[in-house]
């Protein structure tokens, strides 16, 4: 309950949380006989508490809202990626700020006060699927494989350019899963056909190329709509060869971008005590 209240009252520390509680002591007392901790209890508690509870927490709590309405969990919302009838996943990450950030003698110290938060995220139901939560200076792909793992194949998976990690393509391509990453400017490839698109199909270039580690890849640039008007993508997606035709590739980037810039906002602030323990 105290971190379900920190969370939503974007609390800076224990002793905003534990202050705050006690003065709401007698609507506390109401869930379930709640009482407002102690500052040393709950400092204690977050520095034993293992990780292992907030996974079954949420599994548990995932599978008894799965048994009141099914469409909450395995439904299919008008996202932008509806029109896709496998499983469309996109991969992430975001930088959690530690509340030794906001004090002056932070830049002090060598270490980043932040956690990073990398999520693979269910984009029909909108769910989590994978979270992982370790220190904030490794880069995005090498959390990239056990993001992955779970991803059947015929799936997709969706990422930025942090997740161009080729051998890792390679591996999700032998799977037998399609991918779409966006490109970058210092890229290496050799194009090895250009194909002509449709007239009207809004198609500006479809290429297969072939990148570093025997990887072959299909680049596709396009304009698309984007809060209701058309724009031409700032940069081209790439994506497995076995993967749908180049409109349904563009859709693909584009819904991921938006999907990432709507939740660019919704990043949280957690007490230093508060930040799950580097994973092994």
């Amino acid at each position: 309950m105290a971190l379900l209240y920190a969370q939503l009252t974007h609390a800076l520390g224990l002793n905003d949380v534990c202050d705050a509680l006690r003065l709401h002591s007698g609507p506390l007392s109401a869930i379930r006989g709640a009482t407002p901790p102690s500052r040393n209890g709950l400092s204690h508690a977050n520095k034993v508490r293992p990780a292992e509870m907030a996974e079954q927490l949420f599994w548990r709590m995932f599978d008894h809202l799965g048994s009141l309405s099914p469409n909450f969990v395995g439904g299919r919302r008008r996202a932008p990626l509806h029109r896709f009838k496998r499983a469309v996943h996109i991969i992430d990450s975001t930088v959690i700020q530690l509340v030794a950030n906001c004090l002056d003698w932070a830049s002090h110290r060598r270490r980043k006060a932040a956690a990073k938060c990398h999520v693979r995220l269910d984009f029909q139901s909108l769910l989590p699927r994978m979270v992982i939560v370790d220190q904030a200076r490794s880069h995005d792909n090498v959390y990239a494989r056990a993001l992955c793992a779970g991803v059947k194949a015929g799936e997709i998976v969706i990422g930025d350019r942090a997740y161009l990690e080729l051998e890792h393509l390679l591996e999700l391509s032998q799977r037998g899963v399609h991918w779409v990453v966006r490109d970058k400017q210092n890229l290496r490839c050799e194009v090895i056909e250009k194909r002509e698109a449709a007239e009207g199909s809004g198609i500006l270039k479809d290429e297969i190329i072939m990148l570093n580690k025997g990887v072959q890849a299909r680049r596709v640039l396009a304009v698309v709509e984007v809060d209701g008007e058309e724009r031409e993508m700032t940069s081209s997606p790439i994506t497995s060869t076995g993967a749908r035709g180049p409109s349904a590739i563009s859709t693909a980037a584009a819904g991921r971008s938006r999907s990432s810039s709507s939740n660019s906002s919704r990043r949280c602030n957690w007490p230093t005590s508060w930040a799950t323990a580097p994973t092994p």
